[in-house]
């Protein structure tokens, strides 16, 4: 069982929540651990810091987004993206989405149908679009799909993170497969003990209203001058009116 020491970022809004040891127990190992003393840690850089740190140690952390949260690894790290599939029970041919910095980084890694402006009007946003992939991409991600979904969320934290890493971070829903998204971290304080870190930002949303659970929404935009919605999540409205009242692409089923 892995204690879970609970640092707090002095003056961020946010707090760490880390294992001792910063070990990573297999899936089947027994949970539990709660929350140790709170102690300083200095602040959002140093926050941001330890995170990628964590990370580059082929960790997997709880982190916020704009939407829900989610866990995260170095989408280039082959054995941390098993670790992933691993702690949610993840079923194998289910693809993994990647969270980079800023719209330029979605050149390197995805080849992109669409102009440089739509990018930009969708994203940072509550998005995931998917383009075909480059070779840039680990092949060990999503190796079933030519295809890849990718986001850069409204949140200072996760965008600043993705910038820190210099790499793209895998990403998905802090929960067990086919259980309730979480807004809060204590709402999967069972997958705490399986991660390296969790970056606790306090609710995110209305615990209340269930659209506040509807993940991003997922467009499909590999084919040049179309879209597709994969799922409708918590955008579609004002999606749909980037890439087709603003944009002229046309919705295909």
């Amino acid at each position: 069982m892995t204690t879970t020491t609970t640092l707090e970022a002095v003056g961020s809004g946010l707090c760490l929540r880390r294992p001792r040891g910063r070990h990573t127990p297999s899936p089947g190992a027994q949970r539990g651990g709660g929350p140790q003393p709170r102690a300083p840690v200095g602040g959002w850089t140093e926050a941001l810091k330890e995170t990628a740190e964590v990370l580059r140690s082929g960790q997997v952390v709880g982190v916020p987004t704009d939407t829900i949260y989610g866990i995260a690894c170095l989408a280039q790290n082959s054995d941390a993206v098993r670790r992933i599939y691993g702690i949610k029970g993840r079923k194998e041919n289910r693809p993994l989405a990647i969270c980079v910095g800023s719209v330029d980084d979605i050149y390197r890694y995805c080849k992109v149908t669409v102009s440089d402006q739509l990018l930009r009007d969708l994203l940072p946003g509550p998005v995931t679009l998917v383009f075909e992939r480059s070779d840039k991409l680990n092949s060990d991600l999503n190796p079933f799909t030519e295809l890849v979904g990718v986001r850069i969320p409204d949140h200072a934290f996760i965008q600043q993170l993705a910038q820190m890493c210099s790499e793209p971070l895998a990403l998905t829903s802090a929960n067990v497969s086919s259980q309730m998204s979480t807004l809060t971290t204590e709402e999967f304080r069972d997958l705490w003990p399986h991660l390296g870190l969790v970056v606790d930002c306090g609710p995110i949303g209305n615990l209340i209203n269930p659209d506040y659970r509807l993940g991003s929404t997922v467009v499909n935009l590999a084919t040049s001058g179309k879209y597709s919605i994969i799922r409708p999540g918590c955008a579609l409205a004002a999606t749909v009116e980037v890439l087709n009242g603003k944009h002229g692409l046309t919705s295909i089923s």
